[in-house]
Parts: structure tokens; sequence; C-alpha cells
């Protein structure tokens, strides 16, 4: 009977005891298929931790963008030197600011790196009150971080404290109009480019494109420290690679601690530096057949620890003996520290800049081209407003220290070797020098007792933090802001670290972001020269030796152990997720009043009997070679009445296309190739020379240069009158060399 079949389903007993099992066993699956799904709808609560930011997987939303910030390129000084005869006389490459925004979904930061001397806090306020216009309260002090180059050949002219208006003619809203109107831009255009996007991070060392220049400083650091670093300059470079979400880059960001000085105080043309050139190498690379600042790829070469480091890796030495230049304090037998100068590897300044910045480039590209690690994670921004000159700090159990209204020492007026003073200070002063001090105390006060013993050993030039008029001379409320993007931290710093300044500072922050188990593997990278300047941080230890450096720490010899304290402050509040918890401090000024400008009227233009503007009074050859220097010089205007120069160009180098029987535009004034001197005659007359230095690649074919301007004829007339003028026709050939 075992072997019969169910009447109704053709089955044995056996048979339909396995269909029973088998159909009992998928409900169960079924069922538990229900639950885990219903679990992973209802979760249960959310965790009071914050989220490790690895856990955040999905891509973030990227936008980048580049505008041209190039100020008037004539009459108004350089930034960076403090040369009074430094003035603006042409443009040897444009300048722009690079833009980068990062959202995850519900937090949304900014950086900005911008090709000038360092980020003023005038510029900021003028930048967020523009932003706060155009896009309310999504772009606030708190999450963006706008980040100078250094460059210090680009115009001055937007600051609001009077030591540092002094030094560049004032407020002049020609100068800060195109800086303020470029950053806003570049973000304007990252923020409409905004995409779904990821970013990998690489890191590694350069180590041909940099010098200490403050060995001796660097040295008083304690000897167990620096025994944990194999050179005296960071060496690292860190990138960040943006792409969008089919692999395809958009954007890079790289930071590299060198000072944008391989362009020397004797340069007169407004220029980018080692760092700009960087940038535009990357980008033409990116951006195959673009004009320079143009085309969807950004790259950004930003500032970092840079303080005491120099790209000028040849050193110094006594330009007028040849010998070696006293260790101690950079000075000559004869002619003091104007004569010690440091030089770069190349053989005058354009090709030192040209070596150095394709050095960082070089390298950048090496590691956006192998970054692999994905940067994941939510993002953070932290920031306050810090009164400097009274910060404590509690350095151990019985111990507090603090901050000093600032003062600036006898040191600083010798400048580095990078840029010597024209008078008899030295690096190295820890005494005063009675003649100046003399001086000081008749023109400008003494500095009180409390101010002095704050600041020793450093003898006081100018006690800044106790002079008013017409405006204060130094900030006392500067900005401390940490943006985190995944494992990355940009530290926002308001000045120039110094190398050991920068790695204590890295470290700091590194501990702090990840003493909550919420950060691993955290880079932090420094962001110098950012939100408003403060001159120089030094250690302690550095500052006690008082070279340029430490005469330059104005809040006194304590300065980093209060950024430190600070930093730490907000580290630790985005590790916590406490970062809404923070005071906002006390808001800094904006000045409207007693903003002075010392720079005149640009002149009424006039030109030679005969001729018109724009008229070619030196012509060019008839034939040059790949390699040749091509030169033609115009009658020409104050390039001032041109107005706002932005994404305009006073040159051109033409090619003639045989095909289509039209001229083709190959180099703007923003080219690397080309040069726009500026000279200022006698009798309201000038001159426009461009230069062309033509490169190997260079097509042969027949050429043209072109020149455009804007001239004023009639002192009480507001019309401003266009002109241009036009090259002979010339041929380029291809060069030969023979043996």
């Amino acid at each position: 009977m075992a072997d019969r079949k169910s009447a109704c389903c053709g089955l044995s007993a056996l048979e339909a005891m396995l269909v029973v099992l088998f159909v009992l066993m998928t409900a169960v699956c079924v069922t538990l298929i229900t639950l885990i799904a219903i679990w992973k709808t209802h979760p249960g609560p959310e965790p009071t931790l914050p989220p490790s930011p690895d856990s955040q997987q999905k891509p973030y939303l990227i936008g980048v963008g580049r505008a041209d910030c190039t100020g008037p390129p004539a009459e108004i000084p350089l930034m960076g030197y403090a040369n009074p005869q430094q003035t603006a006389a042409g443009i040897h490459t444009r300048l722009y600011s690079r833009a980068f925004i990062i959202d995850d979904g519900k937090r949304r930061v900014v950086f900005v790196t911008a090709d000038v001397g360092m980020i003023s806090q005038r510029l900021r306020l003028e930048v967020l009150q523009a932003l706060q216009v155009k896009y309310g309260d999504l772009y606030r002090q708190d999450n963006v971080v706008l980040s100078g180059t250094h460059t210090h050949c680009a115009p001055g002219g937007y600051f609001q404290y009077t030591l540092l208006m002094i030094s560049t003619k004032g407020y002049i809203k020609a100068s800060i109009g195109p800086l303020v109107n470029g950053i806003v831009k570049s973000i304007d255009l990252a923020h409409r480019n905004v995409r779904p996007g990821r970013i990998y991070r690489n890191r590694g060392e350069l180590d041909d494109s940099s010098l200490n220049r403050s060995p001796h400083s660097y040295l008083n650091n304690p000897e167990e420290e620096r025994r944990r670093y194999k050179w005296n300059t960071d060496k690292r470079v860190l990138v960040l690679k943006f792409t969008d979400l089919d692999g395809d880059g958009i954007g890079m960001l790289s930071w590299f601690a060198v000072h944008a000085v391989s362009m020397n105080y004797t340069n007169r043309m407004v220029s980018s530096d080692n760092m700009g050139y960087a940038s535009y190498l990357l980008e033409q690379d990116k951006n195959p057949g673009e004009l320079p600042g143009q085309g969807g790829f950004v790259a950004g070469f930003s500032s970092s620890n840079l303080g005491d480091v120099s790209p000028n890796t040849r050193g110094p030495y006594c330009v007028n003996t040849g010998l070696p230049c006293d260790y101690l304090n950079s000075s000559c037998p004869v002619g003091g520290t104007k004569m010690c100068q440091a030089f770069g590897p190349g053989n005058d300044m354009f090709d030192s800049t040209r070596i150095v910045g394709h050095n960082i480039y070089r390298k950048a590209k090496e590691l956006y081209a192998n970054a692999v690690e994905e940067v994941t994670g939510f993002l953070h921004s932290a920031h306050q407003w810090v009164n400097m000159t009274d910060v404590t700090v509690q350095i151990n159990s019985t111990h507090t220290v603090s901050t000093c209204k600032p003062a600036l020492g006898h040191s600083f007026a010798a400048g580095t070797t990078d840029g010597g003073g024209d008078l008899n200070f030295t690096q190295g002063a820890v005494d005063g020098d009675p003649f100046w001090d003399g001086i000081r105390d008749a023109l400008l006060g003494k500095p009180s007792n409390q101010t002095q013993e704050c600041h020793h050993p450093k003898p006081i030039l100018f006690n800044t933090g106790e002079m008013s008029w017409p405006l204060p001379w130094h900030p006392q409320i500067v900005d401390v802001q940490i943006l985190t993007i995944g494992s990355v931290a940009v530290v926002a710093v308001p000045g120039e670290l110094t190398t050991m300044s920068g790695r204590r500072l890295r470290e700091a922050v590194k501990r702090e972001l990840e003493s909550e188990g919420t950060f691993r593997d955290t880079e932090v990278v420094i962001a110098g020269l950012s939100n408003v300047y403060t001159h120089y941080i030094t250690t302690y230890e550095e500052y006690q030796v008082q070279r340029y450096e430490g005469a330059s720490t104005i809040y006194g010899p304590h300065t980093l152990s209060a950024y430190l304290h600070k930093f730490r402050g907000l580290a630790r509040a985005i590790a916590q997720d406490r970062v809404s918890e923070l005071p906002v401090g006390p808001q800094p000024p904006f000045f409207k009043k007693n903003l002075f400008n010392l720079l005149p009227k640009a002149p009424v233009d006039k030109k030679p009997k005969n001729n018109s503007f724009g008229d070619v009074l030196q012509q060019v050859y008839p034939v040059y070679r790949q390699g040749d220097v091509v030169s033609v010089t115009f009658v020409a205007g104050n390039p001032r009445h041109s107005g706002d120069i932005r994404d305009k160009t006073f040159v051109t180098v033409e090619i003639y296309d045989n095909r289509t029987g039209t001229w083709e535009v190959v180099h703007t004034d923003a080219s690397w190739e080309t040069r726009f001197h500026w000279l200022k005659g006698s009798n309201g007359q000038s001159n426009a020379t461009v230069e062309w230095h033509i490169p190997p690649s260079a097509p042969s074919g027949s050429y043209r240069i072109k020149h455009f301007g804007h001239y004023k004829p009639r002192p009480l007339s507001p019309v401003i009158t266009p002109y241009e003028g036009t090259s002979d026709v010339f041929r380029v050939t291809a060069s030969f060399y023979y043996q």
C-alpha cells in the first residue's frame, strides 16, 4: 500500500509529505525575508554619536570655477616686498581666483585659492557681503575659506589697517574691486557647475624646490623634535582630485609650502609667480586647445606653512663680493642686508619661476594621475572670531601665558634673503638701536612698558597695537577656521606659519579630530594666508632668535600657543559634533571712514606729434625662429584708463589661417609666452612694449601682434577712448641646430 498514488494529485504519501515540508520551509523563508526588510526600513533609534566619515559612501556634489581677478597693471604698488619703487607696469601673467564647492547633501563648504599676496580682512568682508546679497545664508564666514597663493607681484590697495595701507598707497577701489568681483565670480561658476562627483586624495614629497631661509631659527627648536623630520622645510604635497561620476577629471586642489617669490622685487609686471605657473601648466594640459583662463578643468595650487621657506634654492650670498653672507644675521660686510640675496635655480627670475613652477606642477600631475584613495564622509565647518591681543593659554598646571598687542621688531625692517631692507637693520636683533628708537619715539610714540615686556626679547620698532590713527595699524579680531571634507581637514590660518609651527598645528588638530573615534586616518593640511593677514607665526623657540619671521610675529612669543589652543577647540567641536555650540566671537570692524587713498588720479594721456594711439614705434622683424623673442612697441595710454580689465587682454598674438583666410588668436596677455611692458614717459606720454617668447612648439606660419588699450584725451572729460594697434606681419620658421 505504501506505493499507492493519491487519487487527487497522483503523489505517494511520502512525496506528499515532502511537498508539505517544502511549502512550510518556503513560508518560513518568506517570513524571515519580510522581517529583515521591515527591520531595515525601521532600524530603531539613531545613534547618539555622529557616524564615522567612512560610513558615507554616496557621491558628493562638486563644483569648480575659475575667474580672472587681475587689477590695474599700472602705478599701483605690488604687494609683498614693501618696496615703494615696485609699482605695477605691465602683465607677466594674469591673476585668477579658483573656487571649489563640496556638498554632502547636508552641509556645503567652499575653498578659494586666489593669485594674490594674501587675503585681507577687508577683502574677505566685502566678498562675504556680496555672497550674502546673491545667496542669502548659503555661503557664510563659517563655510567659506579664502586663501592667497602669496605671489608678491599682485596689486595691493585692498587693506583696511593703516600699516598695510601705507605700504600700498591706501585703500584703492580700482584694486579691490577686481579681486572681490573675481572671487565672487569664481564661486558663482562653481555654484552653477555643481554636479555629483567624487574626490580622491594622494600625497607625496617634492624635494628640489624649497629651502629654509632662516635655518638658524629652525635649529633653535628642540633637538628631539627636529630629529623626527628629515628636512627643515615641509616637502609634503597633498593633492585632491575631483571627478564626475564617469571618472572624468573636473579639477584639482593642491597644497605645498613655498614662498611665491621666484619673481623678485625688481619685477614690475603683475605676475602669479611659481604657484600660478603650476596652475597654468596643469590647466593647459587638461583644457587642450583653450586659451589660458578658459576651459572647464580648474587647477588650484594653494599656500601652506611657508613662513620660512624660499624657492631660491641656490641660497644667499653677497652679490657684491660673491662670498657667503653672515650666517646669523644674513648680512654682508659691505652693503648690509641689501647685498645678501638668495637666488633660484634659473638664469634669471623668469627662468627660476619656470623651473620651480614646473617642479610643483609635475609632482601634482603625478599625484593626481595616481590618486585612487577616495575621500568619503561628511562635511564640517567650524569658525570663530578671536581677539588675538588677549588670549590666555594654560601651558601646564602652574603656568599660563598670554598674547600681546601687535608690534613689529627691528628685524622686520631688515627684510629677508628674498628681499632685504635698504636701511642698516639686520636679522637676529634682540637689542634696540638708540638712533631708530629715538625716531620711533618722536614720530610714533614709545611702546608702553607692558607691551615691551610682553614681546620680550623682541626690540619693538613699530608698536602698532598702540597706534590707531587714522585707523588701527593692525587687526585685533582674526578668523580661525577649519573645514573637514571626510578624512581631509583644511586648517585656514590667518598668516604665515613657519615649518615647525605648521607641523605642531597639524599634529594638534589631528589629535583632537581623532580623539572621539569619529575620524580615522585624517589628513590635516595648512591653508596659509587665509581670511585676514597677521604676518608671521613662529614657534616660541624660533621667536627667541628674532630673525625676520620672529620680529614679524605680531602678537608676541606665545602667538603659536594661542592658535594651537583655538584650533584645538574648533577640532574638538567638530569631533564631538558640537560646532553649533561654539561662541561666534567678536565681529571684526568694517571701516567706512578714514580709508585714505594716496594714489593720484591717472593723468591725461598724450601722444607724440604725427602719431596716434596704437601706432607702432618699433616694428617687428620680417622673420623669426622658434625660441626667438619678438618685440614691438606701441604708442599707449595708461592701463588704468582701461577700467575693469577682467576677461579682456592688452595683447594678442595671432596666426593666419590659410584655409579660412582669418586670423586666429594663439596667445593673450594671460599666456606665459607673452610679456606686456608699460613704460610711463614724460609729458603724459607712455609706450607699451609687447614681447612674445616663441615656444619650440609654435607652428611655422604668418603672425601678427596686436595691442589694445584706452586713453583719456582731456582732463575734465569723463570720455575714455579705446584704441588698438597692429604690428606688421612676420613669419616664424622652424629652428635649425648644427653640431
